[in-house]
């Protein structure tokens, strides 16, 4: 490297020191990428550099920011997060799981298969943004962390992409610019069968290894609420109209409670115990049933709740008919030491009226009482469910009966807005994947429909918004402009030309895809295929030889952008639903980049007769 200078040495330390940072994460990904930018405008204030006539300032360097591939990105997570709040994917996610009863690599592993199919005719980026709210229903109905089967996924696609011409956007890139020479013509299915090949032997990897290798990632609060199988007692009123009235026992058992626990039925002042035998419910009776804080907050955020809030409360007390307003968040508190709740009923308290929040279970630990809810006295120690809109939640902190667990606040998923977002998603993806609007359009457009309909408030929509995947883009554009600033691509393209000479054709396309499939998970995949468009061709060039395996090379290689979170939209796509770190690509992402490597430099010299 000739061309080599102080600037451009200084960018690839830069960038190196950078990404090994993000691999320790011994530093907080955001700081480690704000210090990068910082470095590089540092560097070029020091040494100033121009780029296509016009010089580099160091705002420049903010520029990806305001990148449109950011704002997408961003924007389809707020949507993928409108459609989990409203649940409005349950029932395809409900259906796969009837499919695959038990066996979760059957709710998981045609799923992926068919996506990565479909990913070679559409827009990978859509095919992820519609089967994540997917997936991760299927995980948490199979107990399973979300996060071994969401990498998978951005990866799954990532191979289906490699097999047409139209799979990527970057596939379509160095097609275009490859038949514009006029010295090869790729069309569709020019290089379909050898990316079969290669998307096939990624997809054992994806389907039976990496499931396996990624560590399982929650959330604070997903570890604390997680499902460990603690009951609670609730009581579900049977009013008229309620969807419970005729319900009758089969077998002892009310299979519309098959997920709860049936402990009693008070009919009157007649208790009814199990086992249930010909018992049919009627208005007036109160059914007493146990069970876990998940099957609880699925009865109450129904469109046609089995469990109102206020159930729990005393028919007399204050709450009649005064379930809290807005976005319900329920939570946990325990019955804290000295608390005046101790040795009183529900119905003795004035809980509501004095924190505007309801109890709709109470778990004890050392018994479960048979006995209606509002009959039971609290003692110290007791685990109240509580419901209640998010202020009312929070000032809990400050009530001296109740310990607030602070990790144990979620809301409940608004089902009765999951139509309006089911149609938001399904025009989105229509205007996007036909190309009417382009896709960043579609997204943003989407997003504001989601929070005027309902299906989001602002909070929850600035909360969706992950800043490790916010500093990581505007960081890997201020570095990819750096590097062409200096040089630093072009020094590397010349090292890649003198290394070629002299070299047989096989050693020689191996050894472009290892250097252009490291540089696609550090830059843009896109950026890195127009750059080694013409050296790939000219690499052929020099060893004799046609320049088709050469492109269709470049191709997969730029495809390979496994290792890092920054190597390809999808993989940021799933980063924070997956609750992925920086280390988890590049651990669970290289050994698939290495196998699609030593796949390609074994096949390529028999299939293109080498």
């Amino acid at each position: 490297m000739e061309n080599l200078n102080i600037p451009m040495i200084l960018t690839f330390v830069i960038i190196g020191f950078t990404i090994v940072l993000y691999a320790l994460e011994r530093i907080a990904i955001e700081i480690v990428a704000l210090g990068s930018i910082v470095a590089l405008m540092l560097l070029f204030m020091a040494f100033p550099h121009t780029l296509n006539g016009s010089p580099i300032r160091p705002e420049d360097f903010l520029s990806g920011f305001s990148n449109q591939a950011l704002i997408t990105v961003i924007c389809l997570l707020i949507v993928g997060q409108g459609l989990f709040q409203t649940d409005a994917l349950d029932k395809p996610a409900q259906a796969i799981l009837r499919m695959s009863k038990q066996r979760r690599w059957l709710a998981t592993g045609p799923l992926l298969i068919t996506v990565g199919i479909v990913s070679a005719f559409l827009n990978n980026t859509p095919v992820v943004v519609i089967t994540l709210p997917i997936l991760t229903t299927v995980a948490a109905a199979h107990s399973t962390s979300s996060s071994r089967f969401l990498m998978p996924l951005s990866f799954i696609t990532i191979l289906g992409g490699m097999t047409t011409m139209i799979g990527s956007s970057t596939n379509l890139l160095v097609a275009n610019v490859a038949n514009a020479t006029g010295e090869v013509r790729i069309n569709f299915f020019t290089f379909t069968a050898f990316g079969a090949i290669l998307a096939a032997v990624g997809a054992v990897y994806v389907l039976f290894v990496l499931p396996r290798v990624l560590k399982p990632r929650q959330t604070m609060a997903e570890e604390f609420t997680g499902k460990d199988g603690r009951q609670f007692i609730a009581q579900i009123p049977i009013v008229y109209g309620h969807p419970l009235v005729g319900e009758k026992a089969v077998a002892g058992m009310f299979p519309a409670l098959k997920d709860m626990t049936v402990r009693l039925i008070q009919r009157g002042e007649r208790p009814l115990l199990p086992p249930f035998e010909e018992v049919q419910l009627q208005p007036g009776d109160t059914v007493i049933v146990a069970a876990t804080r998940d099957i609880l907050t699925r009865a109450i955020s129904q469109r046609h709740p089995l469990l109102p809030a206020d159930a729990n409360e005393s028919p007399t007390s204050e709450a009649e008919h005064a379930s809290p307003s807005g976005t319900l968040t329920l939570a946990e508190a325990v019955i804290a030491p000295g608390s005046r709740l101790i040795g009183r009923t529900l119905s003795m308290t004035s809980f509501h009226a004095d924190t505007g929040c309801v109890v709709t279970g109470l778990q004890r630990r050392s018994r479960m009482p048979r006995m209606p809810m509002t009959d039971i006295r609290m003692e110290s120690g007791d685990v109240l469910l509580i419901a209640g809109n998010r202020e009312e939640i929070n000032r809990l902190r400050g009530n001296r009966d109740v310990l607030l667990m602070d990790w144990s606040a979620t809301e409940l998923p608004q089902r009765q807005y999951a139509r309006r977002a089911l149609a938001i998603f399904v025009v989105m993806i229509t205007l996007a994947v036909t190309g009417i609007v382009p896709i960043m359009v579609a997204s943003v457009a989407a997003t504001f429909a989601m929070i005027t309909f309902g299906c989001l408030n602002i909070r929850q929509t600035l909360r969706t918004i992950d800043s490790r995947i916010f500093m990581l883009i505007g960081a890997s554009i201020a570095a990819s402009l750096a590097l062409e600033a200096t040089g630093g691509d072009d020094a590397i393209a010349s090292a890649l030309l003198n290394i070629a000479d002299g070299r047989s054709p096989a050693f020689v396309l191996s050894l472009l895809f290892a250097v252009v499939a490291v540089l696609t998970n550090l830059l843009s995949n896109n950026a890195t295929a127009v750059l080694f468009t013409p050296i790939a061709i000219e690499m052929a060039h020099r060893v004799g030889v046609p320049v088709e395996p050469f492109i269709v090379c470049l191709i997969f290689a730029a495809n390979c952008s496994f290792a890092t979170p920054i190597g390809y939209q999808t993989n940021l796509i799933v980063m924070g639903p997956g609750h992925y770190r920086f280390s988890d690509f590049l651990f669970a992402g290289t050994p698939l980049a290495i196998i699609i490597w030593l796949t390609f430099s074994l096949v390529a010299p028999y299939y293109y007769n080498l």
